[in-house]
């Protein structure tokens, strides 16, 4: 039995590692036979793992999202990498998610091995904001979902706003942004029949949605842009350099380190991001400092800038490499 558990926790781990599996590969990479492979799907399946065949000259298998959360399997990595994570949005303020995230870490720590919870011990991570002219404004987890959901889904969202005594307000959200330190939806109105950035703390949506819509143009070159003018009233004052990047991090892990930028969520692990600076160079660097891997959208400028900062950064680490001695002494390199 053990052997059968265990062969069943790397099948799982395998599924979870690539899209596609062929039946026969993962029978030599268990070193069993397809036959075995079949019926250990079989149980996986029972456990509520949704795992669908695959057609192909020699069939497959694919892990899926199904109805319900099943046991989920995390390598030594993976788990570090949870717990820092659930860390973060546990101390973060403002974000509508520190419970659930407080109580998730606590799921996590209790399922791990004793040398891993030793591990993840030792690892206190508090984030700590930016003091801001105004404190941010709580938002509930649901609502960010519940709104995000209306908008990829493109539903009419129905939400009460400020003053529960007031009628329940329609609108067509087209953006979730964040803009110094609070989350906006920025949606067509059709009770006023304008655009409108309504602030997310303040929305309390009903069910369910209305009917879907097609988006209309927005009023600006891009959300960003609207966004600024918005808030500052016209783009006058803005940033001489201001570029717009694709970055693969949230939303939410983009927006609390930025101050005077704009973040539209694009996904769970997708954003854009608009940000401004004094020069090319220096902005390029500010995008970089997000630790992701980056699409720049626009304009020319900002592309040539990271190719610019990609350059002396290469010849800082050459440069790096050797260190300089006094003549007559030999050259070394350091580690």
């Amino acid at each position: 039995m053990p052997k059968t558990s265990a062969r069943l926790l790397a099948l799982l781990s395998l599924l979870q590692a690539r899209r596609d599996w062929p039946g026969t590969l993962l029978a030599e990479r268990l070193d069993v036979s397809l036959r075995t492979v079949r019926r250990d799907v079989d149980r996986l399946r029972e456990l509520g793992y949704p795992i669908a065949a695959v057609k192909g000259p020699d069939g497959g298998y694919r892990l899926g999202a199904g109805a319900d959360l099943p046991p989920l399997l995390f390598d030594d990595e993976q788990a570090v990498a949870v717990t820092v994570a659930l860390q973060v949005a546990a101390t973060t303020p403002g974000n509508g998610l520190a419970e659930a995230a407080a109580r998730a870490l606590t799921t996590i720590r209790q399922v791990m091995p004793a040398r891993l919870r030793r591990r993840v011990d030792g690892l206190r991570v508090t984030a700590v904001q930016r003091p801001t002219s105004r404190p941010a404004a709580p938002v509930d987890g649901g609502t960010l979902l519940a709104i995000s959901a209306a908008v990829h889904a493109r539903e009419v969202l129905r939400f009460d706003y400020g003053d529960r005594d007031r009628p329940p307000r329609r609108a067509e959200p087209h953006h979730v942004v964040t803009w110094d330190g609070r989350w906006y939806v920025v949606a067509w109105d059709l009770d006023r029949d304008a655009w409108s950035v309504f602030r997310a703390d303040r929305m309390a949506p009903r069910t369910p949605n209305g009917p879907r819509f097609r988006p209309r143009p927005l009023p600006a070159d891009d959300v960003a842009t609207y966004v600024i003018a918005t808030f500052r009233g016209s783009t006058d004052g803005a940033w001489p350099c201001q570029g717009t990047v694709l970055l693969d991090l949230p939303a939410a892990t983009v927006a609390r380190y930025t101050r005077d930028g704009v973040v539209e969520d694009l996904g769970p692990d997708r954003c854009r991001l608009t940000l401004g600076s004094w020069s090319w160079p220096s902005l390029a660097a500010a995008v970089a400092r997000y630790d992701a891997d980056i699409e720049v959208v626009g304009p020319d400028a900002l592309t040539d800038a990271f190719a610019h900062l990609a350059a002396r950064c290469t010849r800082a680490v050459a440069a790096a490499g050797t260190v300089r001695r006094p003549a007559g002494t030999a050259a070394g390199t350091v580690s």
